[in-house]
């Protein structure tokens, strides 16, 4: 069988180490649904997110399509409909249901959405443990895959929850507890200029371990001197910028920008709300008030650069935050820190808190092809029109975050946990 995942073979694991990981990390799923009412699993608030429930299944069908039909002999579906319900994108498999109205199925109930996670967890535990030698390589690869494509949707089920509870007037609360938690970080760190020559670098993947594919290839590229930011840019100087009337300033702003900054009445970060002179968040852990030393967060591309500019810097590009981040190790306020929400760091960090808008606009790198088949529908041909993302966020899974992993998101979007780094051409 031709191998159709080119850079995503992981490093070797036994069987019995690769079941373990796919068990834990399915549990681990359900497990951020563990605080969830069973109304909540179907909403969708809005066209951008999905429902609980739609993630569930998505993922489920993901392992389903593209490693038991494919590998396990006489494999039968668990719902012969599934396909059309749960695929999300994927033209060359056939057609799809609509996005925007994941929200309006009551059918199936959540129990049978689990019973169909079991049912697909059984038969991939079974066939790691029963595949036939030769085809373990190929198998191997895409199940890794499939374990990082779930790690992206624990991340989306939080942004899509957020989204779903910040529309309901009762502000009910994700997780309560951790607003305790994120209250024992440390002050603000002053912020610094970390400085980089100017010289030839490489970014990319460099090889050792899973990448998707759109990390790839490794390339060298030019960077004059440039510096960037210790520290995200916080509350409290995204205040200061809307007290300079930030929102009301066309100069600031680049053309699409200003225009939706119009069209969609946009004066604060998405989930900010004034109560009694004092600007509040809601936040996974409900309606709190805003922490001034905490990075600023669900801000779009365009209110990002709207910053910059109003501060006398710039976004960094993609290829200088990777320069600058691959000195640190990937650690910070990702998901197992249990804030879930951003916080002041001590110290510099690039890793966690906010994904960081970058101005680089998300295009192949030299030398990229897709691979071959319906899995190369994954990342190529979202290459248009989108603003890459570096970091990882305080919803994202620590095992899945690396250097050169490249996040994707329309200037507009704001839902997600997305934020900003300054940068500029350098002393």
């Amino acid at each position: 069988m031709t191998s159709t995942l080119a850079y995503a073979l992981p490093a070797p694991l036994d069987r019995d180490a690769w079941r373990r990981r796919f068990l834990d990390l399915r549990q681990a799923t359900a497990d951020l649904c563990q605080p969830l009412a069973a109304e909540d699993y179907v909403i969708q608030a809005i066209p951008e997110a999905s429902p609980a429930k739609w993630h569930l299944a998505h993922t489920t069908w993901f392992f389903e399509h593209f490693l038991l039909r494919v590998y396990a002999a006489g494999y039968r579906e668990f719902h012969p409909r599934f396909g059309f319900l749960f695929n999300s994108y994927y033209e060359t498999i056939g057609t799809f249901f609509p996005r925007q109205q994941r929200g309006l199925l009551s059918r199936p109930t959540v129990d049978e959405v689990y019973r169909y996670r079991d049912y697909v967890d059984n038969a991939l535990a079974d066939l790691i443990d029963n595949l036939k030698p030769n085809l373990w390589p190929e198998f191997r690869a895409r199940l890794e895959l499939g374990l990082h494509h779930e790690q992206q949707h624990q991340e989306l089920l939080l942004t899509d929850l957020l989204s779903l509870f910040a529309l309901n007037p009762l502000r009910p609360a994700y997780c309560p507890d951790t607003a305790a938690v994120a209250g024992t970080v440390a002050d603000e760190a002053p912020l610094c200029w970390l400085e980089s020559p100017a010289g030839i670098r490489e970014i990319g993947h460099s090889g050792a371990g899973f990448a998707f594919d759109n990390e790839n290839p490794r390339h060298r590229v030019y960077l004059d001197d440039f510096r960037v930011g210790s520290r995200l840019a916080t509350n409290g100087e995204y205040l200061a910028f809307m007290a300079d009337r930030g929102y009301a300033r066309p100069e600031l702003w680049l053309s699409d920008g200003w225009r939706t900054c119009k069209e969609k009445n946009w004066n604060a970060p998405l989930y900010w709300e004034k109560i009694d002179a004092q600007w509040w968040q809601m936040t996974l852990a409900g309606m709190l008030p805003i922490d001034d030393s905490a990075p600023v967060c669900h801000v779009s591309y365009f209110e990002a650069d709207a910053y910059a500019r109003w501060a006398g810097k710039r976004l960094p590009t993609e290829a200088e935050w990777e320069t600058a981040a691959e000195r640190y190790p990937a650690r910070g306020n990702l998901r197992e820190a249990g804030n879930l929400r951003p916080v002041a760091a001590a110290d510099s960090q690039f890793y966690g808190d906010v994904w960081e808008w970058t101005q680089s606009a998300y295009t192949a790198y030299p030398g990229y092809q897709p691979p071959v088949g319906a899995l190369g529908e994954y990342n190529g041909k979202f290459m248009v029109s989108q603003q890459v993302l570096r970091g990882g966020s305080c919803a994202t899974p620590q095992s899945h975050m690396r250097a050169s992993y490249r996040n994707f998101f329309y200037p507009p979007d704001r839902w997600q946990f997305s934020g900003l780094r300054l940068a500029d051409d350098g002393p």
